[in-house]
């Protein structure tokens, strides 16, 4: 049952700073509003917002299953050019998410992507997989990774008409 994916990556223009864009998608607190795949997202351990180090609690979306939480932290804290964070879990592997920002004429390029730092055990595809249901990951998170850029796309052209 295992699965290969090791990395992938999305882009999108965004009229948009890319200060703007930083602060919007390094303010994890509102990434349910963005991302399809996230229930809530908190700051952990005092943390009030982006710095390396800081931690945060993620729940994602089970799909009809049980959601499930896991605590990224914070890698790299660029503003307006990166946002990273790590997350590990057991059987899961560590998997490291990206944000670049780079300015494009009157706008920003935005990229999400994901690499692989950590592999998944056989448990961790045996969990998504059978438990889980969710036989082509590497699709659907390029599905999620492509909602989520379209979705700051729009939270962000929006907060500059207002």
């Amino acid at each position: 049952m295992k699965q290969q994916f090791s990395h992938d990556s999305v882009s999108r223009y965004v009229e948009a700073t890319p200060e703007a864009l930083y602060d919007l998608v390094s303010d994890v607190t509102r990434t349910p509003d963005l991302s399809p795949d996230i229930v809530s997202c908190t700051w952990l351990d005092g943390a009030t917002g982006p710095s390396v180090g800081a931690r945060f609690k993620a729940v994602n979306d089970g799909g009809g299953r049980p959601n499930w939480s896991n605590k990224p932290i914070v890698t790299v804290a660029d503003p307006g050019r990166e946002f990273t964070f790590a997350r590990s879990e057991p059987f899961a592997g560590t998997v490291q998410w990206r944000y670049v920002f780079t300015p494009e004429g009157s706008g920003t390029t935005v990229t999400e992507s994901y690499a692989l730092v950590r592999p998944l055990t056989v448990i961790g595809w045996f969990v998504i997989g059978v438990l889980y249901g969710r036989k082509d990951r590497q699709t659907e998170v390029r599905a999620s990774m492509t909602a989520t850029l379209d979705r700051i796309a729009e939270v962000a052209t929006t907060a500059q008409r207002a």
